[in-house]
């Protein structure tokens, strides 16, 4: 190996993508036929009509790390809309790890709906409710992901943990694929409110869902290989203290609406193996 090879394995080795300040830099829009707009630099819209919904991705993939977004959902009536935020491989048998947020009608409560996939396999969804209104300002969605555990949060509240348990239970987990963040917002009236019964009001498009402040503190992926190799942040090795487990137990008793980790009829023959750390205290 060249002098010139070492020093770019080196490069590599120690790069970590931080916080991001300007969506320009760190994000496209993927699709949307002008749906999606960039709103003086750090500010992001994402618009549904008739026609089409819209979605952004980020510019760089990774292989562990946190990202946090800031997200005003859709205001008044959102039946039928789904604002996604998450991670996610390519491929298959791709790795995801998603926030959901299903619209209703006015008055009604979002439903955040989770959802962690490994190796192709997912159905381990868990909903919740929120404690304030997603509509009126925005709020932090952050996605922790090491080699440890997933820890999803809202606005620095942990709501849901996935715990490593591949060598002791053979559950795959989510360590070798690089993943991008997503966002969209579409229509899905066929099942996302109240199980498809609710329709969308199309008098109320277009449909509006604003962002802010993405900052990734991640491992980026470049020339087959994670930048983390020799420098990781803070979140490498975090999990939750005795604090944040507490937070979690507060969030699942009184905010929790779905667990498939409870549903015995889906699951009348046992429940999946990682259920045992899900339910975990």
């Amino acid at each position: 190996m060249s002098n010139g090879q070492i020093l770019q394995v080196l490069f590599l080795a120690l790069v970590v993508a931080v916080a991001s300040a300007d969506f320009n830099t760190d994000i496209d829009i993927s699709w949307g036929a002008g749906r999606g707009k960039f709103l003086n630099g750090n500010l992001l819209q994402l618009s549904l009509d008739r026609g089409s919904g819209s979605g952004f991705r980020s510019r760089a993939e990774y292989l562990y790390g946190r990202v946090d977004m800031d997200i005003k959902l859709v205001l008044g009536n959102s039946a039928g809309t789904v604002t996604t935020y998450y991670l996610s491989s390519q491929g298959p048998t791709h790795d995801e790890i998603d926030f959901e947020f299903l619209g209703n009608v006015t008055g009604e409560p979002y439903i955040l709906h989770t959802n962690v996939f490994s190796q192709g396999k997912g159905n381990r969804e868990q909903q919740f409710y929120l404690w304030f209104d997603p509509r009126a300002d925005f709020h932090t969605y952050s996605i922790l992901w090491n080699p440890q555990q997933i820890i999803f949060y809202v606005d620095g509240t942990p709501i849901r943990e996935f715990r490593n348990i591949e060598s002791s239970a053979g559950v795959p987990y989510p360590k070798s694929q690089p993943m991008r963040l997503y966002s969209s917002l579409w229509d899905a009236e066929d099942w996302a409110t109240r199980g498809g019964l609710v329709k969308t009001d199309w008098s109320q498009a277009p449909f509006v869902a604003s962002y802010r402040n993405f900052r990734a503190d991640a491992c980026v992926w470049s020339s087959g290989r994670s930048a983390c190799s020799a420098s990781k942040g803070t979140w490498w090795a975090q999990s939750l203290d005795a604090g944040g487990a507490q937070k979690l137990r507060w969030v699942r008793k009184n905010y929790m609406i779905y667990n498939y980790c409870t549903d015995t009829k889906r699951f009348g023959q046992g429940f999946p193996p990682e259920c045992s750390q899900e339910m975990a205290p």
